[in-house]
């Protein structure tokens, strides 16, 4: 299941189910799991635990030196990949950046061409990259967010669950969970038809309306509005709305658009 060029270290430790292709090289320990297969010219470096069924494109490389100007390359930090994941063409996933720490990939997600995963990145599991999402230094992406073919996501900013943002948009600032977020910085509305997708009920929905609603058109600011929600009942899902909201840092998260983005109702 080896291809004849291809090159692995003597400490990698493979599924005889595995498959590697022309070209392709493991150089260190890693551990790779049942049913995976790493395509022809992809690099994998250091430290990499994968599951199961995992595919590597083309092309890719997997667990590289953090773009980070005082890393010290004897750092022993790793990339950790779960499951069923497709990783394609050319895409760049860094190792942490201090010792111990991990770069983390949960299971099922899509990460398409050409995306770049940075030092301490964590995505939870139904991740979907399009094309050249650049994502810095430890951006955590929760399940089943959405992010948009060339969007750029500045170092330590949180995508919240089920969000989506769209191509083409740079965000400095956190996305609530089940947002659409667009442009610079900006929130255009709920991710209404992904809630809808997800299961989601119209009572599970229109919660999350109105959580919605108190936080960005009720004229309070973020402080204000996490104290009205205090004095109501909300749902698991509005809760959770808030709790990120509330754990935003300084950057806080990304505001309502003066001209809101068009989402279906």
């Amino acid at each position: 299941m080896i291809h004849p060029t291809a090159q692995v270290h003597p400490q990698a430790k493979l599924h005889p189910t595995v498959k590697v292709g022309a070209y392709a090289v493991i150089d260190g320990p890693a551990q790779i799991g049942e049913g995976c297969t790493i395509e022809a010219h992809a690099i994998l470096l250091g430290r990499i635990t994968m599951g199961r069924e995992n595919t590597v494109g083309h092309g890719a490389v997997l667990g590289g030196d953090p773009q980070d100007f005082s890393f010290n390359p004897e750092t022993e930090s790793h990339v950790q990949i779960g499951d069923r994941n497709r990783i394609r063409e050319h895409c760049t996933i860094h190792r942490g950046t201090q010792s111990g720490t991990a770069t983390v990939i949960g299971d099922d997600c899509f990460v398409m061409v050409g995306c770049h995963l940075a030092h301490n990145v964590r995505l939870g599991n139904r991740v979907v990259m399009a094309n050249n999402v650049l994502l810095a230094g430890h951006v955590t992406v929760d399940d089943g967010a959405f992010l948009g073919g060339g969007c750029v996501f500045h170092q330590f900013i949180r995508i919240g669950r089920l969000a989506i943002a769209q191509g083409g948009g740079a965000f400095g600032k956190d996305i609530p969970p089940f947002t659409l977020a667009a442009r610079v910085n900006g929130i255009g509305g709920l991710n209404v038809v992904g809630l809808r997708r997800a299961g989601y009920s119209a009572e599970q929905r229109s919660e999350i309306k109105r959580a919605f609603a108190l936080l960005y058109l009720s004229g309070l600011n973020t402080s204000q509005a996490l104290a009205a929600a205090e004095s109501q009942d909300w749902s698991p899902e509005a809760s959770e709305f808030f709790t990120f909201v509330a754990a935003a840092k300084k950057r806080g998260i990304c505001p309502l658009l003066r001209k809101a983005v068009p989402f279906e109702a």
